[in-house]
């Protein structure tokens, strides 16, 4: 298994193709200003050890030198087992709801890109902890396997989207159900569910799944994101907002936050309701709950003792820059004699 530290010095082999079109430009100006001085023949006495094959050799080390030197600067790294790591840790699902309304521009920038702030937020705090994340509106989907990897949480985390569900609405009790999948470790005692919703639209059957959630172990933190005066669900073009969402009859809808809802659910699951209008405050809030829970032991199976393997590549590439140094332009002795390249055969 290998990784490579700094791979943006991948575009310096950009030189390359530059040095080799810089030289064929060279060569083409040498030959056209030698036709203008003299004839072939005269050239040739002139010059009898020139050679184009040792100035095309010299290029060819060049190139190899600056690959081989690059390769150093991106610093391959081997790993040279795999082992098992056991960590503490506990887990930790997010649902976060993609429905239309979240879009709406009550709390800023809105309520569906706040809530990914306090999620990013709540994973850049946690430890060795594992986390997955749901997306939900009209039905469910699983946005990321649990795991260890917060790297990759944030990064599928940026991609959420209401266009990721088919169907639109708030079905917070699809989210629950998919969320027992999640917990795939049976010895593990603290797990969490945190629910980032504006509470709109819910589903009578919620408040059972909730029940059955809590029976399980598992703890449900609702996070609330809108205000109670609420706003208009903005229609974009290219950015740029076109118009808003409007019923049968023609009224812009305004969508409001439903904070009785998620404080119910949040209750029956031995949770808590937190308001998610300011980032800070949930973040903090459920932070300190995961910090101070117990932790569980897993394993988990990863490549360790990765090793610098700069050097190699180093040396040969100043091997390769200082066999072209001494490398000259002019016929090799030994081969002039050895005519390789029936030079001397073809003057005749």
């Amino acid at each position: 298994m290998y990784r490579i530290e700094e791979p943006i010095y991948f575009y310096l082999l950009a030189i390359i193709p530059a040095i080799v079109v810089l030289f064929l430009l060279v060569l083409w100006w040498k030959k056209r200003t030698q036709r203008k001085f003299s004839d072939a023949d005269l050239l040739q006495k002139l010059a009898p050890n020139s050679s184009t094959f040792k100035s095309v050799l010299k290029l060819v080390m060049l190139s190899i030198g600056i690959t081989f030197l690059v390769i150093s600067l991106v610093n391959p790294k081997m790993g040279t087992k795999l082992k098992t790591v056991k960590r503490e840790g506990v887990d930790i699902v997010f649902a976060l709801d993609v429905s239309k309304s979240m879009l709406a521009e009550d709390i800023a920038p809105n309520r569906l890109e706040k809530s990914k702030q306090i999620i990013s937020k709540i994973i850049d705090k946690l430890g060795s902890d594992r986390v997955g994340i749901i997306v939900y509106a009209g039905n469910s989907y699983p946005l990321l396997p649990i795991t260890t990897d917060h790297g990759a949480a944030n990064m599928f985390l940026q991609n959420a989207n209401p266009d990721m569900v088919s169907s639109q609405g708030t079905a917070i009790s699809e989210a629950l159900e998919l969320a027992k999948t999640f917990y795939n470790n049976d010895e593990q005692t603290n797990r969490f569910l945190i629910i980032i919703s504006d509470g709109e639209d819910h589903q009578e059957e919620t408040k059972q799944v909730a029940q059955n959630l809590a029976n399980e172990g598992v703890k449900i933190y609702a996070v609330g994101v809108g205000t109670e005066n609420g706003g208009p669900i903005p229609i974009r073009v290219n950015n740029s907002v076109v118009g808003y969402k409007k019923d049968n009859k023609g009224e812009t809808v305004i969508t409001k936050r439903n904070a009785e809802v998620l404080e119910e659910i949040a209750d029956i699951a031995n949770g808590k309701y937190l308001d998610g209008n300011v980032t800070e405050n949930p973040v903090s809030a459920i932070a300190d709950i995961i910090a101070n829970a117990e932790k569980n032991e897993f394993e988990t199976k990863q490549f360790s003792d990765y090793k610098d393997q700069f050097q190699w590549f180093l040396a040969l590439g100043l091997l390769f820059l200082v066999l072209d140094i001494f490398l000259f332009d002019k016929k090799t002795k030994w081969l002039r004699k050895a005519d390789l390249f029936n030079e001397e055969k073809n003057k005749k």
